[in-house]
C-alpha cells in the first residue's frame, strides 16, 4: 500500500467505509446474479427466440468468458489510473448492454449484447476487491472478504428465484426480458450512489506503463481457452478442431510469461507479476476457487433444467429449490469470514466436504426419489451444500490474498476472478454439454428416466470437479502444516 493510499484509508470515518463497501458489494452482487438468473430463462428464450442448445450454452457461458477477458485489463487499469473510474466504467457498460439484452428482438443480437454486458461486469469487479483491499487491514479485512463472500454466494444462489419469479411477473413469453430490464434501473441506480460515496483517489503516476502487450496477450490466452468449452454442446454439430483452440492457449501462455518476465526484468511493472504464483497462499487459492466456481454454477444450471423440464415446474418453483442454499451459505460464509484467520485453510477443506456431501444428496434426491418430492428433498440437500459452500469461498479469499500487496490487489484480485469465470465457462459448458448429449432430444421431447440420465451424468462431472478442489485445499493445508506461511500459519 503507498503513502497516499493508506492516509486516505484512515482520513475515512467508518461510516464513510462502510457506505462505500456496501456500494461495491452491491454492484457484485448485480453482476453475479446475471450468471445464474439467466439459467432459469433458458427455456423461454428458446421458445421466445427459437435459440438452439448452442445458443442456451452461449447465453451462459458468453456471459462467463467475455466476464473473465475484461477482468485483467479492467484490474489493470483500475490498479495503475482508478479504481474509482474503471468502476463507474464498468457499471455503465453493463447497465447500457442490460438493456440492449432486453430488447433483443433474436438470439443473435441477444447473445452480442449479451458479450458486452459481461465486459462491463468484467471492468468493475476487480475494482471491489482493490476497493476493500484500500479500506481495511488486518481482522477488519477478513471481515469484510466475509461480507463480499457471503453477498456472492447468495447472489449466485437466488439468482434461479428471482429469475424465476420476474418470469412469473412477465409472463411466459416475455417474462425473461425483465431478467434483463431489472439491472436498468438498479444499475442507474448504483452508478448514481457510487458517484457519490466512492472515495476520489490520489492522483497516480502515470508514467507506469500499462503493459499492453501482456494485457493482450493474457486477454486473447483467456478466450483461446475458453472457447472450445463454450463451443461444446454434446451436439452432433460440434467439431473435433474446436479442441485446437487448446494448443494456441498454450502457446499464447508460454508467450505471455516470457514477455511478463522481460519486461520485469527491463524495470517496468506488468500486468502481471508472475512472481505472485510463486506465493503458495496465492496459487493454491486460485486453483480451489476455479474449481469450485466451475462446479458450483454448473449444478444449479443442470438443476434449474431438470427441474423446469423434466419435472415440469414453473420457473419461479424450480429457482425457489437454491433459496436454502443462499440461507445457508450467507450464515456460514458471514461466521467463516471470522474463524479464517484462526483455522485458515482447515476450514476451507471442511467446507468442500460438507458442499460435496449435500451435492451429493441432491443428485441422489433427483434422481431416485419420486418426482413430487423430489424438489423438497433437492431443497434440503442444498442448504447441506450451502452450509459447506460458505465456508469455501470468503476464507478461500482471504487467505489467496493474504500476502498479496495491496499496490497489485485490484490485478492480483483480477485473476483470481479469470480463473472463477474460466471455472464457470468451463464447468457449465462441459456439464451442460454432457446434459445435452445423454438427454439426446429438444428440452421439450424428452422423458423423465432420460432427464434422470442427464442429470446425473452432468452432475457427476461437476462433482468430479469439485473432488479436485478438494484436492488442491488438502495439498494445501499439508504444505503449510510442513511449512507454514508467515502471514497465516494454518
Amino acid at each position: 500500500m503507498t503513502a497516499a493510499t493508506a492516509q486516505r484509508a484512515a482520513d475515512l470515518d467508518e461510516g464513510a467505509k462502510r457506505r462505500a463497501f456496501a456500494v461495491s458489494i452491491a454492484v457484485a452482487v448485480l453482476t453475479i446474479l446475471d450468471l445464474s438468473k439467466v439459467n432459469v430463462a433458458l427455456p423461454s428464450i428458446d421458445r421466445a427466440l427459437g435459440a438452439g442448445p448452442t445458443e442456451l450454452q452461449i447465453i451462459v457461458a458468453g456471459y462467463a468468458l467475455a466476464f473473465g477477458l475484461a477482468l485483467v485489463p479492467g484490474g489493470r487499469l483500475g490498479d495503475v489510473l482508478s479504481r474509482r473510474t474503471m468502476f463507474l466504467v464498468g457499471l455503465t457498460v453493463f447497465t447500457v448492454f442490460s438493456l440492449l439484452c432486453a430488447l433483443a428482438p433474436s438470439a443473435g443480437l441477444l447473445l452480442a449484447a449479451r458479450f458486452l454486458q459481461g465486459i462491463g461486469a468484467g471492468l468493475q469487479m476487480p475494482q471491489v476487491l482493490g476497493i476493500a483491499q484500500e479500506l481495511y487491514q488486518g481482522e477488519s479485512r477478513a471481515r469484510a472478504f466475509g461480507a463480499y463472500g457471503a453477498s456472492v454466494g447468495v447472489g449466485t444462489a437466488l439468482g434461479p428465484t428471482i429469475g424465476g419469479a420476474l418470469i412469473l411477473l412477465g409472463g411466459e413469453q416475455d417474462g425473461w426480458r425483465a431478467i434483463f430490464w431489472m439491472n436498468v434501473p438498479l444499475g442507474a441506480l448504483l452508478l448514481v450512489l457510487a458517484m457519490r460515496v466512492l472515495p476520489r483517489e490520489p492522483k497516480r503516476d502515470h508514467r507506469e506503463s500499462l503493459d499492453p502487450l501482456g494485457v493482450g496477450l493474457l486477454g486473447t490466452t483467456v478466450v483461446a481457452f475458453m472457447l472450445p468449452f463454450v463451443l461444446t454442446t454434446g451436439q452432433p454439430g460440434d467439431s473435433p478442431w474446436r479442441w485446437l483452440f487448446l494448443l494456441a492457449a498454450a502457446a499464447l501462455l508460454a508467450a505471455f510469461v516470457a514477455w511478463e518476465r522481460r519486461y520485469r526484468e527491463s524495470g517496468r511493472t506488468p500486468a502481471v507479476d508472475v512472481q505472485l504464483f510463486r506465493r503458495r497462499s496465492y496459487r493454491n487459492g486460485i486453483l480451489v476457487a476455479t474449481a469450485w466456481f466451475a462446479a458450483g454454477p454448473a449444478t444449479f444450471l443442470l438443476n434449474t433444467l431438470f427441474l423446469q423440464e423434466g419435472l415440469g415446474l414453473a420457473p419461479v418453483f424450480a429457482g425457489m429449490v437454491t433459496i436454502p442454499f443462499a440461507i445457508a451459505s450467507a450464515a456460514s460464509s458471514y461466521t467463516a469470514g471470522r474463524l479464517v484467520s484462526r483455522y485458515g485453510r482447515a476450514l476451507v477443506v471442511v467446507g468442500l466436504v460438507v458442499a460435496l456431501v449435500g451435492f451429493a444428496a441432491t443428485l441422489t434426491a433427483a434422481v431416485l426419489s419420486p418426482p413430487a418430492w423430489a424438489p423438497w428433498l433437492m431443497a434440503a440437500a442444498l442448504l447441506i451444500a450451502g452450509a459447506g459452500g460458505g465456508s469455501v469461498v470468503s476464507p478461500n479469499q482471504t487467505l489467496t490474498l493474504s500476502e498479496v500487496p495491496v499496490a497489485k490487489g485490484g490485478v492480483a484480485a483480477s485473476v483470481g476472478q479469470v480463473g472463477q469465470r474460466v471455472g464457470t465457462a468451463i464447468g457449465v459448458a462441459g456439464a451442460s454439454a454432457v446434459f445435452f448429449s445423454l438427454l439426446n432430444a429438444d428440452l421439450g421431447g424428452a422423458r423423465l428416466a432420460d432427464y434422470h440420465l442427464a442429470v446425473l451424468g452432468g452432475g457427476g462431472l461437476a462433482f468430479l470437479i469439485l473432488l479436485a478442489a478438494l484436492g488442491f485445499a488438502l495439498a494445501d493445508l499439508v504444505a503449510r502444516r510442513r511449512d507454514p506461511d508467515p502471514a497465516v500459519a494454518r
